[in-house]
């Protein structure tokens, strides 16, 4: 007799934990990214649930950014030039830090 265990996780518990350890792993440039995906893709369950744990706080950055800009964007040049830093860089560490976080979370997933 074989007993199958089910994998329960959670995308939303999976998000905040790479937040957070993204957040205080910052000094550590791949390694915090990787620890914090593994983590996070251990508390996801499945590969599918880290995946969408490591790629939707990137596009929620973006929007809030996206959003964020608009009510800066009707300062005729300081507001659109802060608006372009601040979509650039939120997209500059969305990327550098979802390379680290999906390997991290897809090794953490898979080993669950």
């Amino acid at each position: 007799m074989t007993y199958q265990v089910a994998r329960h996780g959670s995308v939303s518990a999976a998000m905040a934990w790479m937040i957070g350890l993204s957040a205080a792993l910052f000094w550590l440039p791949f390694l915090g990214g990787l620890v914090a995906g593994f983590v996070g893709g251990r508390k996801a369950g499945t590969v599918g649930n880290a995946v969408a744990a490591v790629v939707l706080p990137g596009i929620l950055l973006w929007l809030f950014t996206f959003f964020f800009g608009g009510v800066l964007g009707w300062i005729p040049v300081l507001g659109q030039l802060a608006t372009a830093i601040a979509g650039l860089g939120a997209f500059a560490l969305s990327f550098m830090n979802l390379i680290p976080l999906l390997i991290g979370a897809v090794i953490g997933a898979a080993t669950r």
